[in-house]
């Protein structure tokens, strides 16, 4: 099946973005949590969303997931590792899962840390951002997980049948310290530290910690959302943000980006008005493109 529109992202962009793709009675399907968003959850009190006053924003998620409900928009909880632009459609790919749609919506935030010191150089020399899809590059090897969510336990679960050492770097407050008793699988080493650098020749070899080294073949970096360059790969970027026209346009024809990922200010509000634009700009980019297939025909 083939959706008109795919959204990644289930913040104010994105069902901003969904809302107004379905009122227009296009064929749409939404990536992200059942929190909707994890940052707009964590607000204590919003001030500046225009007919929400000092509304806390778990209250505005119940808000946002009550609309989006009474549309009948569903949200897929799935993580969006990569996005193929494939000619006269995009292919989206989920672990072993692959999505098609003729356009896309980017409204997947913004990291707010740095990455790591060898994190980008050896992004597929052995750093990945995936292990349900690279697992069994990592067969009887040494991995390590560094995971910035809760969700990165699932995935070191996943790592630890298949390689000989898996080490599970946290680096977000859990409860309990080791193993199983907080979802881990015993055989995962958890290791409380802070990664400095990865390194490595030709391929990763080595994480450095701030209190030891360990020896490695490979390094899944678990976040919320991946680097723009990462997830979609030729896409412009300016910084660690999309770059975007006025009409959210990226600079692949029928992707758009909406939201923190195409740059500040950081708000709701911002975000909410951005996903409009872009998907109003993806509806009359899927109508030019029905016209140009009916005079071609």
């Amino acid at each position: 099946m083939r959706y008109d529109v795919a959204i990644i992202g289930s913040g104010p962009a994105g069902l901003s973005a969904a809302i107004n793709a379905k009122i227009r009675n296009k064929n749409i399907i939404v990536f992200g949590n059942d929190n909707l968003s994890n940052k707009l959850v964590k607000a204590p009190s919003i001030d500046n969303y225009l007919g929400f006053y000092e509304i806390s924003g778990e209250d505005l998620k119940d808000k946002f997931k009550e609309h989006i409900e009474s549309m009948d928009i569903e949200i897929v909880n799935k993580k969006i590792n990569n996005v193929y632009a494939m000619g006269d459609y995009f292919a989206l790919m989920s672990g072993n899962d692959m999505f098609e749609a003729t356009t896309v919506i980017l409204a997947t935030g913004v990291e707010y840390g740095k990455p790591i010191k060898g994190e980008e150089e050896f992004l597929g020399k052995g750093v990945g951002y995936c292990a349900t899809c690279d697992a069994p590059l990592y067969r009887d090897k040494k991995v390590a997980i560094i995971g910035y969510n809760k969700e990165s336990e699932e995935e070191a679960n996943f790592l630890s049948e298949i390689a000989s050492k898996t080490y599970f770097i946290p680096m977000y407050k859990r409860e309990g310290l080791m193993r199983s008793s907080d979802g881990l699988d015993s055989s995962i080493e958890v290791i409380n530290d802070r990664p400095v650098q990865i390194h490595g020749e030709n391929l990763v070899n080595k994480v450095e910690l701030k209190q030891q080294d360990i020896d490695v073949d490979g390094v899944f970096v678990i976040k919320d959302s991946a680097s723009p360059k990462s997830l979609v790969p030729g896409i412009e970027t300016e910084g660690p943000h999309i770059k975007v026209d006025i009409n959210m346009n990226t600079s692949i024809n029928g992707c758009f980006a909406a939201g923190d990922c195409v740059g500040k200010p950081y708000s709701y509000i911002k975000s909410a008005g951005q996903g409009q634009i872009a998907a109003l700009n993806a509806v009359a980019y899927l109508d030019k493109l029905k016209i140009e297939q009916k005079k071609n025909s």
